[in-house]
């Protein structure tokens, strides 16, 4: 017999481990997601978020509180009972009373190998930062930001050339495996905790898009980390000299340029750039290589 569970989260990265725990066969007691918010083509109609419509699809009870801060909201999370809590990119702030209103506490899976990367942002920063690799780690949480004591870990290799869409979904089903072994080993009593280090921290704050612009003027290699780091939400761009004037250009791939380059190579501050996939505004991405076809004609950046 598995655990009796509240699980907490709201985006895509939060639904292999919905799934997994539920699989795994505990209890899930109610999921809890920030509420639907205006969506379809006009935004006028309410969209729940994907772990909602996967909790609906489990048959699951869901609660999608604006604010876990009230006294009621409080008693009602401890009402259920619960042994443990999961929480999985939720995005509200837990209270204490919340982190203390179960059994065994609150245990998150939290995308990088802490004490690196605390704060909103872990995958974008990682990848931004040119690091070699991340991970995902399971820990209970604490009032603090990231800074409760580790459970477990899985270590996660990032290619030179990964966007931070294709270490989301690697991360996203590490950590469904991860939480699972987590749980069980919880529910026997041989889930170790390890306090974190005061060494190596950093904070991933979250992705502005005032950042996304390339500046041309930096090193090949951290224009190459911001692009793939920034795909593909929001999207790094540029401008170009296009047949109708100056268009702005999202590049969602790149890569550092050699002699084989088919797409638009840009020079940098050391070394060039190759737009390996673009997207202008209203059409679909295309190759670097389609999009000069597509011009036909010689392409200008705005690096200014």
């Amino acid at each position: 017999m598995g655990l009796r569970l509240i699980f907490m989260g709201t985006p895509d990265f939060s639904v292999p481990m919905l799934r997994a725990l539920h699989a795994a066969g505990h209890e899930i007691v109610c999921v809890y997601s920030q509420p639907p918010r205006p969506g379809g083509r006009r935004g006028l109609e309410l969209t729940p978020s994907p772990v909602q419509k996967t909790a609906e699809e489990l048959e699951l009870p869901v609660r999608t509180p604006v604010s876990l801060k009230s006294v009621e909201e409080q008693q009602a999370f401890a009402a259920l009972k619960a042994d443990v809590a999961v929480v999985v990119a939720y995005g509200l702030l837990l209270p204490q009373a919340i982190l203390e209103g179960t059994r065994l506490g609150c245990y998150n899976a939290h995308a990088s190998l802490l004490p690196r990367w605390r704060g909103a942002a872990p995958i974008h920063r990682a990848i931004m930062a040119g690091d070699e690799s991340t991970g995902m780690m399971v820990m209970k949480m604490d009032e603090g930001l990231d800074t409760g004591p580790t459970a477990l870990t899985k270590e996660v290799a990032i290619d030179s050339d990964m966007t931070t869409g294709e270490l989301h979904d690697l991360l996203s089903q590490a950590g469904a495996v991860l939480m699972v072994e987590a749980m069980e080993k919880l529910q026997n009593g041989s889930l170790p905790l390890t306090a974190q280090p005061e060494e190596g921290v950093t904070y991933a704050r979250k992705i502005d898009k005032a950042e996304a612009r390339i500046d041309w003027a930096r090193p090949a290699r951290d224009v190459h980390n911001m692009i793939r780091g920034l795909s593909p939400f929001p999207g790094a761009w540029c401008e170009f000299n296009g047949p109708k004037g100056k268009e702005r250009l999202k590049v969602l791939k790149s890569r550092l340029a050699d002699d084989d380059a088919q797409g638009p190579v840009v020079s940098c501050a050391e070394g060039s750039v190759e737009l390996v996939q673009v997207q202008r505004a209203g059409s679909r991405p295309v190759s670097g290589a389609d999009f000069l076809r597509g011009l036909g004609s010689s392409l200008e950046l705005d690096i200014t």
